[in-house]
């Protein structure tokens, strides 16, 4: 039996790599279209659309997507937590935060971070992760690392390699050291509704500030995450021009 849920999928216009992201033509269609097709694939009860911008509701409008309008936030989970508070959700409503730039998300795996936070209840966010295995992904900022402890709840992440192979690394700079379970964070989240509104009230923090990770400011507060291995793997976000040209070709294919 599956958790009950909602999704949000918080989506601002102004993007300091890609302005106007969520509006990029993918085959035909903006990729905020393509995001909240995939959500609705999902078993959440109703899927929004959260945004500050005028031009992103109107083109939300057209393909008959809720969209619900909000002040302008640092972060995602900022944005959210307005959501909870305009819905009037319960303190125990599971909310999963679906990222706007994630066109080819499986549905699969909007499921499993619902069903994990409701089963592992020590943590009160919990989000996937996925093996690295290049080199190239280790180092590339836009890779997220997650380190976890035994039992699967995250001790930090950092847009920096981590954990660093000390003697790996000096031996063979060039190849991905053997052994060492390197992992990428899938930013995809699912959080309860009053964690959201203890996470406003905590205000950033310097950590969060520094990497640009907002799941830091929870880490930063004594939160447990629980970080599952996907069971399926978005093909590919949008962070840059690179990517959107390869996502075009992988829906252009479909």
């Amino acid at each position: 039996m599956s958790t009950p849920f909602i999704v949000v999928i918080p989506a601002r216009y102004a993007s300091t790599r890609l302005p106007g992201k969520p509006l990029l033509d993918i085959a035909g269609k903006p990729m905020i279209q393509h995001v909240w097709e995939r959500a609705l694939e999902s078993s959440a009860k109703q899927v929004y659309i959260a945004t500050d911008d005028e031009r992103i509701k109107v083109a939300c409008q057209a393909f008959k997507a809720p969209v619900l309008m909000t002040g302008d936030h640092r972060s995602g989970t900022d944005r959210l937590e307005e959501i909870a508070t305009k819905l009037n959700l319960a303190d125990d409503e599971i909310i999963v935060n679906v990222q706007g730039d994630e066109p080819l998300i499986p549905a699969s795996i909007i499921d499993q971070v619902a069903n994990n936070l409701a089963l592992y209840t020590e943590a009160r966010i919990a989000t996937l992760s996925e093996p690295i295995k290049e080199l190239d992904g280790l180092f590339n900022p836009n890779f997220v690392k997650v380190v976890t402890d035994r039992f699967g709840y995250a001790l930090s992440f950092s847009r920096a390699p981590m954990p660093w192979a000390r003697d790996a690394m000096l031996d063979a700079p060039d190849t991905l050291p053997a052994g060492i379970p390197f992992r990428r964070h899938i930013g995809l989240y699912a959080y309860r509704a009053g964690f959201l509104h203890d996470y406003v009230a905590w205000g950033s923090c310097w950590l969060e500030r520094c990497e640009m990770l907002e799941q830091l400011r929870a880490l930063w507060n004594g939160v447990k995450i629980h970080v599952g291995e996907a069971i399926e793997v978005p093909p590919a976000g949008v962070d840059t021009i690179e990517d959107l040209e390869r996502v075009k070709q992988l829906l252009e294919q479909k």
